[in-house]
């Protein structure tokens, strides 16, 4: 496991109980390098959305968890945000909320002729999902090795 996945790891441990004392779901905790900078990002949810006071109540009580487990060496900057609108779907938790939605699949080489598959997810498991493509062509299961990015779309 590489340390980027450990880190991850633990910090899920840390959030999954934080979130449940507030009411809010957690949606990916991930460890990224950005220049010469680190930042340990953290994506909450919850039923009607997400504030700023969700946010900094996350931040406020994994804080010092993290202080204190102290199990990330590099210095990192805390960042609890939303998922956004096109949230990407990477835990198990993600494709079941997903499921009876619109999503859009950034495929590594071509589905008839496709790099890029819109529709809704039907099903998914550890290995493959199931999509109902917006082409009304017939539906695809399409590995999620073969997958580069999969997450919901969203209309403005």
């Amino acid at each position: 496991m590489s340390r980027k996945d450990e880190y991850e790891r633990k910090t899920w441990a840390l959030l999954e109980p934080v979130a449940a004392e507030l009411g809010l779901h957690p949606v990916d905790a991930e460890f990224v390098k950005e220049g010469q900078e680190y930042f340990l990002r953290i994506c909450i949810d919850k039923d009607g959305g997400v504030g700023i006071d969700d946010c900094e109540a996350v931040s406020r009580r994994i804080d010092p968890l993290l202080d204190r487990e102290d199990f990330i060496a590099e210095p990192y900057t805390l960042e609890v945000s939303s998922p956004g609108l096109g949230r990407v779907l990477r835990r198990p938790h993600d494709f079941e909320y997903a499921k009876g939605r619109e999503v859009e699949a950034k495929l590594y080489r071509a589905v008839g002729k496709k790099k890029t598959v819109t529709g809704i997810l039907l099903d998914a498991d550890d290995r493959q999902v199931k999509i109902r493509p917006s082409d009304g062509g017939e539906d695809l299961i399409i590995g999620k090795s073969e997958i580069a990015r999969i997450s919901l779309t969203y209309e403005l």
